[in-house]
């Protein structure tokens, strides 16, 4: 059976200090665990990668900027191993306060061309609630830089709806973000997750009326700034789409390298162990599941309809055989205006896109096929 698997993600799990919201596989910086587990990812690469051409590559953590320069490039040496695409999609995540115009150098030298950076919050007060620490001046050197030697594809992250914030320090946020010279902007509202140093702390989440406020404020901020809302959370200049992060909601497959990461191939979902010390000795995968053709559909409305793609007829029908329409009974959804059709797509009408758990969840629930 000919492999499909176009993209690929690495999970770099170290950072020079712990987000207080973080539930990520993650580790404290340290340089002798770094160099064991590049060896060890070598390994997995080896031993897995099969020789597809790939077209999108997304370096993943973690913090993956907090390793040293020559760490980076014992990285990049690693992964030249893999077949490229012409047009290849290549990302690597970072905080400002450590990427170094000397590591953006490294990063146009092999290849990257998409960075994405965490801002979350420029309010000082935030800041330390979330453990992190911004440099307005810092990021804008850095970006200006990126920018000027031919990076231009340029993500960063806010965070919202954190425990004392209004929308006035949201404003704030989102002016210095589209100050920026930036094409992408992945939002995240505040989830307090297990075993967080915020759950821990009995933190609570806000009122969900102002999640809501706040989250129809940015949709039309950023409507008005020029970036078009392609997905749920996520936000681009025409043209300037995650196509790696459209992989996971197409329901492509890929390939997961690295502690805490997932794979999808053929009807197989993996997950590698989040423990480094297995992963050291090549104990990799913690657990796999095979997939039956009703967990497949599942999955395919489920990240279809984050979209504004959303669910392609012809790619459903070819891929399980019947309809869609003979699948699922989702009537009474078009009926009330939660789900928009036409030929050719089903998806979720954007000014619903805030219940979309509860809209796919009574998607499925119209199950008349298994």
């Amino acid at each position: 059976m000919k492999s499909n698997v176009k993209s690929l993600y690495i999970h770099i799990p170290f950072c020079n200090k712990i987000c207080s919201y973080c539930d990520f596989c993650k580790l404290l910086y340290n340089d002798k665990f770094i160099d064991k587990y590049l060896i060890a990812l070598e390994k997995e690469i080896v031993n897995n990668y099969k020789g597809e051409v790939i077209e999108t590559i997304y370096i993943g953590g973690g913090t993956p900027s907090c390793l040293s320069y020559k760490q980076l490039k014992r990285l990049f040496e690693i992964i030249s191993i893999i077949k490229k695409a012409p047009n290849l999609e290549f990302t690597i995540e970072g905080n400002f306060d450590s990427t170094t115009f000397e590591k953006i150098n490294l990063y146009k030298e092999y290849g990257v061309n998409r960075l994405s950076f965490g801002i979350e919050t420029t309010d000082s007060n935030l800041l330390k609630f979330l453990n992190r620490e911004l440099d307005k001046k810092e990021a804008i050197d850095i970006i200006n830089y990126s920018n000027n030697i031919g990076i231009n594809n340029i993500n960063v992250d806010l965070m919202y709806a954190l425990p004392e914030e209004d929308l006035a320090i949201l404003e704030k946020d989102l002016e210095f973000i589209c100050s920026l010279n930036i094409k992408h902007i992945s939002t995240y509202s505040l989830i307090i997750e297990k075993n967080t140093v915020l759950s821990i702390n009995g933190c609570k989440n806000i009122d969900e009326d102002l999640d809501l406020k706040m989250y129809n404020y940015i949709r039309k901020f950023l409507k008005d700034k020029g970036f078009i809302q392609y997905e749920i959370s996520n936000f681009s200049k025409e043209g300037y789409e995650s196509k790696h992060n459209l992989v996971y909601w197409k329901n492509q497959e890929y390939y997961g390298f690295g502690i805490g990461s997932s794979s999808y191939i053929g009807n197989k979902r993996s997950n590698n162990t989040r423990s480094i010390n297995k992963y050291f000795v090549g104990d990799t995968v913690s657990n796999f599941d095979i997939l039956s053709s009703k967990e497949q559909k599942e999955y395919e409305i489920m990240l279809g309809l984050r979209t504004i793609y959303g669910i392609n007829k012809e790619k459903f029908t070819k891929l399980y055989g019947k309809d869609i329409e003979k699948c699922y009974n989702y009537s009474s959804l078009i009926n009330d205006g939660f789900i928009l059709e036409d030929l050719d797509h089903i998806w979720i009408n954007p000014d619903h896109w805030y219940i979309s758990n509860e809209i796919i969840v009574k998607f499925l629930e119209g199950e008349i096929d298994g």
